[in-house]
This record gives structure tokens, C-alpha cells and sequence, in this order.
């Protein structure tokens, strides 16, 4: 289950809470004066990237450079080579 930082906007408390996705969106919801605290960066999604997104998409997935390429011909399209 996902742990989500939270901020109360009232008190100024920062706690977490541990909800399913759905009962996040629920709490939300009912309790619009707490916010998800970003302060903490390591509880960011995506915390753990690091590097260029591109280099370790075409290390990962051969061929996927190729294909942007071939997607970069095609008239009008907005694809770019990597």
C-alpha cells in the first residue's frame, strides 16, 4: 500500500498515511485542507531516476532509437532522433 507524506494546512503538521489509491483520492476529497507534501524529495515519484531519461530508454529497449527514426520521416510528424 502507498505511503503518502501529507501537510495539514491548519495546523502545519506533516505526517504519513498509508492508503490504496482509491482511498487517497476519497481522503482527498474529504479533508481539502491536507495536501501531499512534496518537501521530501526522496518521496517524489521517480525519485530514484537519475541520468538522462533518453540514454537508459534506448540501453533498455534496443531498437527504440531506430524506431524514432523511422516515426522522425514520417510528414508532419514531431518525433526526434535521439
Amino acid at each position: 500500500m502507498p505511503t503518502y507524506p501529507i501537510y495539514n494546512e491548519k495546523t502545519g503538521e506533516r505526517s504519513e498515511i498509508f492508503l490504496s489509491l482509491e482511498e487517497w483520492d476519497t481522503f482527498r476529497k474529504e479533508n481539502p485542507h491536507i495536501i501531499r507534501d512534496w518537501s521530501d524529495p526522496s518521496t517524489a515519484p521517480n525519485s530514484v531516476e537519475a541520468g538522462e531519461w533518453k540514454d537508459k530508454l534506448a540501453k533498455s529497449h534496443p531498437g527504440w532509437k531506430e524506431m524514432l527514426g523511422r516515426f522522425s520521416k514520417v510528414p508532419g510528424s514531431k518525433v526526434e532522433k535521439l
